[in-house]
């Protein structure tokens, strides 16, 4: 058996999910990114085995292996085929025994959901721009604008584009329509915070420490429209949207500033139930730092916002990746540290 004095010496299950219905192109990115994820934390020390979930059968790639004997490193997105199932993936991880990293399933369940997180984060006063939620064209009596229109369950920025903002009731009302044709889910609609955008990792359990924030620099975006980050500007390079928009680390922000965001961000994630990482997306307007999305789980890609902030810290990839599985080996069975 392991070592149970050191968590170095755990064995690590790397689970993550290609689904069949992607094309080929994308399959073999999100591959070839899962591998690499891998290789850091063999180079870490870890001994892994990775394991793609290609179908609906979780439970038969966990039979395989032993949760005394290895935790797991959860990058299952969800289960191929089953849309939103991220949360049931982890209920299936955790019904097998197994210590994992990152979220519950009650917290992913949460956060996937955008008016529920909103109100929680109302609840406990946390700035979030004013909203609501429409399962009809009809807007109602929203008056604010600029507004944005996202779907209330996607992630990943997967409803925004530039008419995602909308600066007049038609385009609110033809914007509703479109998410609620094109996404078979309610419309979020909130105050479109036009200004300063940023990224905050935040990990730890109990003691929490916020890793350098993240600006995305909207100054060479002259229209309103573009001064999002929409899917393109994050995991495009080739885009627009991608290039527009640069990142600035660490932010360029006073001392008070930051202690006020850092103070927001904390109580979000402890608000939302997040656990050992999460990235916070945060927008200032006026001093006012405003929650726009809690995302546990968030990317780990070696050139997201997590990897760049502990990257700054001077925390390597390799130690980022094996920090995470301390925070899950602490769960282990066997206790390791």
């Amino acid at each position: 058996m392991p070592d149970t004095r050191n968590a170095q010496a755990l064995p690590v299950l790397y689970l993550y999910n290609v689904d069949p219905a992607w094309g080929e192109q994308d399959a073999q990115a999100a591959i070839a990114n899962n591998l690499r994820m891998a290789s850091a934390l063999q180079e870490a020390g870890h001994h892994v085995v990775a394991e793609a979930l290609t179908d609906g059968d979780l439970s038969a790639v966990l039979a395989r292996h032993s949760p005394r004997e290895r935790v797991v490193f959860n990058q299952c997105e969800c289960i191929p085929g089953v849309p939103f199932s991220e949360h049931v993936a982890v209920q299936i991880i955790e019904a097998f025994g197994f210590a994992y990293t990152g979220a519950s399933p009650e917290a992913l369940l949460l956060t996937g959901d955008k008016a529920a997180t909103k109100r929680i984060l109302d609840s406990h006063n946390i700035p979030t721009p004013t909203w609501n939620v429409y399962t009809e064209p009809d807007a109602g009596d929203w008056k604010i604008f600029p507004a944005i229109v996202k779907a209330a369950r996607e992630h990943c920025s997967l409803s925004l584009s530039p008419a995602s903002v909308v600066l007049n009731r038609p385009e609110l009302e033809k914007r509703i329509a479109f998410i609620l044709d094109n996404h078979s889910q309610p419309a979020l609609v909130e105050d479109f915070i036009d200004g300063r955008e940023f990224h905050v990792p935040v990990w730890g359990n109990g003691s929490l420490e916020v890793l350098p924030v993240i600006e995305m620099d909207f100054s060479a975006c002259q229209d309103v429209h573009d001064r999002l980050c929409t899917y393109d500007a994050k995991f495009t390079p080739d885009s627009r949207d991608y290039n527009i928009i640069q990142s600035l680390i660490p932010a360029p922000l006073r001392p008070d500033e930051l202690r006020t965001l850092e103070r927001v961000c904390r109580d979000a994630y402890r608000a939302l139930g997040c656990r050992d990482y999460a990235r916070l997306d945060v927008r200032e307007r006026n001093g006012d730092f405003y929650v726009l999305d809690v995302n546990p789980n968030a990317d780990l890609d070696s050139e997201a916002s997590i990897a760049c902030a502990a990257d700054y810290s001077g925390i390597t990839y390799p130690e980022l990746m094996h920090r995470l599985v301390r925070f899950a080996a602490k769960r282990h069975p066997l206790h390791f540290e």
